[in-house]
């Protein structure tokens, strides 16, 4: 196993990493600015206000998304399995 082959695996695993994470990631940010201004406008600083409907948001985008994570999770780990002789070489 060369250098080439550890930094396209590594390359591949952070692109994954990244195409999984990022729907959750995206929702929890527009839910978070959308309640940041609702609480500057309305001067209601409620802690609770800002955890809650993130925690919903983001349980719904994992069951809106959570079959296309599951895809793209299992894709890498068979090509990861798929191409181990020629990381064990």
């Amino acid at each position: 196993m060369d250098q080439g082959m550890v930094i396209d695996l590594a390359m591949n695993a952070l692109k994954t990493v990244m195409f999984v994470s990022a729907p959750m990631l995206g929702v929890s940010i527009i839910v978070g600015l959308a309640i940041s201004i609702f609480q500057a406008t309305t001067q209601i600083q409620e802690q609770t206000l800002s955890f809650v409907p993130k925690i919903l948001a983001i349980f719904a985008s994992l069951g809106l998304f959570g079959a296309w994570m599951l895809r793209v999770l299992i894709e890498f780990t068979q090509n990861l399995y798929m191409n181990m002789n020629q990381y064990i070489r």
